[in-house]
């Protein structure tokens, strides 16, 4: 069975990371991270955002970007940017082997040269054109529920139950 993988490449903000990380932690997903960091992993918001998520899932971390590619040779990345022409719920992610979603700085986003060394997995969620981007943690997440979506949400509940309450003012 495949198994989704979120990486982050130099996060900067420790409240996006925090919330990455529960992404991950509800849905199963691994969280790879890649040094620098614009924090420290032990900064206060980053596991205030990340509540008492963080023993609920698997986190491997990296001094650069050659190192992470160097543990994983061969991995089927896909790469989430706004220079894109490819709209990520184009792409038939695969159901065969583990998926990659990368993403940038929330300042820069990832380095062209490797956008332009992976031109055939570089995507796009659809914006504005007038407005910058999206938050990374909402990106993130929007891309994670499209592969998992595609995948039918393997090991989720897709169902719950309501239960009886009542509001009190």
């Amino acid at each position: 069975m495949p198994h989704l993988h979120i990486v982050l490449a130099q996060p900067q903000i420790p409240q996006n990371t925090g919330n990455i990380s529960r992404t991950c932690a509800v849905t199963g997903a691994s969280l790879h991270l890649i040094r620098p960091y614009g924090f420290t992993i032990t900064d206060r918001q980053l596991k205030r955002a990340g509540l008492d998520y963080w023993d609920k899932l698997e986190i491997f971390e990296y001094d650069s970007l050659e190192a992470f590619f160097t543990k994983h040779p061969g991995a089927q990345v896909y790469f989430f940017t706004t220079k894109s022409r490819t709209c990520f719920t184009d792409v038939l992610y695969p159901q065969d082997r583990d998926v990659y979603l990368m993403f940038g700085r929330e300042d820069r986003g990832l380095p062209e040269e490797l956008l332009m060394e992976h031109p055939e997995t570089a995507v796009r969620i659809p914006m504005r054109p007038t407005l910058r981007s999206l938050n990374l943690s909402n990106s993130a997440a929007i891309a994670a529920y499209e592969v998992l979506r595609q995948w039918d949400f393997p090991d989720m509940a897709c169902t719950g139950e309501l239960h009886e309450h009542r509001w009190e003012p």
